[in-house]
């Protein structure tokens, strides 16, 4: 599994939701880092006002993010770029929503559900490029048919259109990385060095090195006895009356040993 983009993805959130905001034509009310007043009053104090909204520190947002949308939705299990695409989208337009197109998107009935197993299994199937841009074409879509759009068009739009760059790139980035962690095939063996496994190939000197020791002496006594002639026969001569005597002894042994 990828490592977390929740910070990465949080960050770029909090860049779009801004500070604290109080539009009258926003249905969300009282909203402070994204967290409207009804998220604050469900997960925080079911008694909250406009000043709590606005007094609210970052981190409670960052943990209502982290607990309510990102875990979730189960983003971690998602592909890079896929999961800060739908974190957006369920910030934005509710975390009832974005499951459910994303599960149209994968080939699953579109249901009021949770992200299911099955739904993780088949966004991980797909193109995560091509899963990205389906996600922001229909959200874009979305956001032009409500009422509001006349509005808060300009920035929804340009919303989207940030959230595809960096989610494209975020998956660009993934494979990328994944590409490079592959293992590289073996590099082939330097000249003279045996492969593994293999025994080292036996040197020509090491094959036949008995037989040019065989020539070199043959060479050398040839050469001894060129120089040598006199002591070269005397030698013979002796050896030769050596046998002799050695082949008499021996007959002799023999004959006695023999039974009568």
């Amino acid at each position: 599994m990828a490592a977390s983009s929740y910070d990465e993805a949080l960050a770029r959130l909090l860049v779009h939701e801004g500070g604290y905001s109080n539009h009258p034509s926003d249905p969300g009310g009282p909203t402070n880092w994204g967290i409207t007043i009804f998220d604050y009053r469900k997960f925080v104090n079911p008694n909250a006002t406009a000043a709590d909204v606005r007094s609210m520190p970052v981190d409670v947002a960052k943990k209502i993010y982290r607990d309510k949308y990102w875990n979730a939705m189960r983003c971690d299990e998602l592909p890079p770029g896929v999961d800060y695409c739908i974190f957006d989208y369920g910030v934005n337009s509710g975390t009832g929503r974005a499951p459910r197109i994303l599960r149209r998107l994968v080939g699953l009935p579109e249901t009021p559900a949770p992200v299911t197993d099955a739904v993780i299994v088949a966004a991980g199937a797909r193109d995560p490029k091509t899963l990205i841009d389906a996600i922001c074409d229909e959200r874009l879509a979305f956001l032009r048919s409500l009422r509001t759009w006349d509005v808060f068009g300009n920035g929804w739009g340009r919303r989207v259109r940030e959230v595809r760059a960096a989610a494209l790139g975020m998956a660009g980035k993934h494979a990328q990385a994944k590409s490079a962690g592959n293992p590289q095939s073996a590099p082939a063996p330097t000249p003279g060095t045996p492969a593994k496994g293999r025994p080292p190939p036996v040197s020509s000197h090491k094959k036949f090195g008995w037989a040019a020791a065989v020539v070199a002496a043959i060479g050398a006594s040839a050469h001894w006895l060129d120089a040598h002639p006199l002591t070269t026969i005397a030698a013979v001569v002796l050896a030769a009356l050596v046998a002799l005597v050695v082949i008499r002894n021996q007959a002799t042994t023999t004959g006695r040993s023999r039974p009568s």
